[in-house]
């Protein structure tokens, strides 16, 4: 490694502690030296400087690993294409970090620091273009597409079918990042809530979440014929195309979509494996795609559902509760595959009992998930410095 991870992540360890002055100064002189580059961002710029530091520290935690410090900067280099990176942006970038690293850090700042920095920027941004360079030149950096429907499902849940203008390719499973223009620029990450149909279209479950701005925007405003953007799919939580296994599918609130992709998947491909769907949610009322339930009964034999509703005074704890009550039955999940969707605290929740009752931690697939689920941003750098977080509701492509 042609720098020095222990000088990097002696000095992030000073500057994470202004970290809000770190990336205020950092933006302020990016975009006073480039005008131009304004326009590639957001016009709240708070939630970006989150993603900012939230990309800093994943690569920071990442210098001793470098298989996982390459699959992580490979993953940001082609999902940066949709944000129209050009190679001519980095040295910008780089710029403006090493202003904003040497401005926060005051007499810590060495050149040796700066030298270390300076290196590892160069072999990290050399790594993101090399991978956007990669793509073939026939993928696009995103896919048009059009809102052909919008169905309030549940209270605060809409199910929205999505017409691309030329083929969407993915994987039962993978999710998909999308941007509208009531929100310019601002990229939220949905589960694609469908295998592959004839006629190519999309479907996503969307909750609102409580000050979102896209999700808010998806749920009570969009109308049918409305433009969208799509960036390509991501994610590796789909079906082991060799496995003949039993599933065990745990899928919670609006997580529900991508376990039904898989599903569609399982009915259509294999029918003969065994499978078991636990569908929890917090009130019978957002048990709120039963028909499709049943649907995917008719068509896979070998299908067990276990519905997981508590009553309206217990919520999303009663839900965990039964769910929690309805694994231990089986007392033995050894030799099962096993794929878990749902809110951020559900898969870790899970994978660990799972795995006291025998399952194969290699054989457990998810999303990846945050160290924190906590959605406020710090209001001080010393709790974003004791409050390590990622920001799962930016973009799941950055937790690696």
């Amino acid at each position: 490694m042609p720098f020095d991870p222990a000088v990097i992540r002696a000095n992030f360890a000073v500057v994470e502690r202004r970290a809000d002055h770190l990336v205020t100064y950092f933006y302020a002189h990016l975009f006073a030296h480039n005008p131009g580059i304004r326009g590639h961002f957001p016009e709240d710029m708070s939630e970006q400087r989150d993603r900012l530091l939230a990309a800093l520290t994943s690569i920071v935690l990442r210098l001793e690993d470098p298989d996982r410090l390459a699959g992580y900067l490979r993953a940001l280099g082609r999902d940066h294409r949709k944000f129209q990176a050009a190679p001519e942006h980095y040295p910008a970038v780089g710029a403006s970090l090493i202003a904003a690293l040497r401005h926060c850090s005051g007499h810590a700042w060495t050149p040796g620091t700066e030298k270390a920095w300076t290196e590892a920027y160069t072999v990290l941004a050399q790594a993101m273009t090399d991978a956007a360079a990669e793509v073939p030149p026939d993928e696009p950096a995103w896919w048009d597409a059009e809102l052909r429907a919008r169905r309030r499902a549940a209270p605060g849940i809409a199910v929205l079918t999505l017409a691309t203008a030329r083929p969407y390719p993915f994987v039962p499973g993978q999710y998909l990042t999308l941007s509208s223009p009531r929100v310019p620029r601002v990229w939220r990450p949905y589960s694609i809530a469908n295998a592959p149909r004839p006629d190519g279209t999309l479907e996503l479950h969307v909750r609102r979440v409580p000050g979102g701005l896209l999700s808010t925007a998806l749920v009570d405003d969009t109308v049918p014929g409305e433009p969208l953007r799509l960036g390509p799919a991501l994610g590796d939580a789909v079906l082991d195309p060799r496995s003949r296994r039993p599933l065990l599918a745990v899928a919670g609130g609006t997580g529900w979509g991508q376990t039904r992709a898989l599903l569609e998947e399982l009915a259509a491909r294999t029918p003969e494996r065994e499978a078991t769907l636990l569908l929890a949610a917090r009130s019978d009322d957002e048990q709120y795609d039963l028909a499709t339930v049943e649907r995917l009964l008719s068509l896979h034999p070998r299908l067990q559902v276990l519905l997981a509703a508590p009553g309206p005074a217990d919520g999303r704890d009663g839900a965990v509760a039964l769910v929690r009550e309805a694994l231990a039955r089986q007392r033995d999940w050894s030799g099962w595959d096993v794929h878990l969707s749902g809110p951020p605290d559900l898969a870790p929740a899970l994978a660990g009992m799972l795995a006291g009752l025998g399952a194969d931690a290699d054989r457990i697939r998810h999303d990846p998930v945050p160290d924190t689920f906590n959605r406020a941003r710090p209001l001080t750098s010393s709790e974003r410095f004791l409050d390590h977080r990622n920001v799962p509701w930016i973009n799941r492509t950055e937790l690696g």
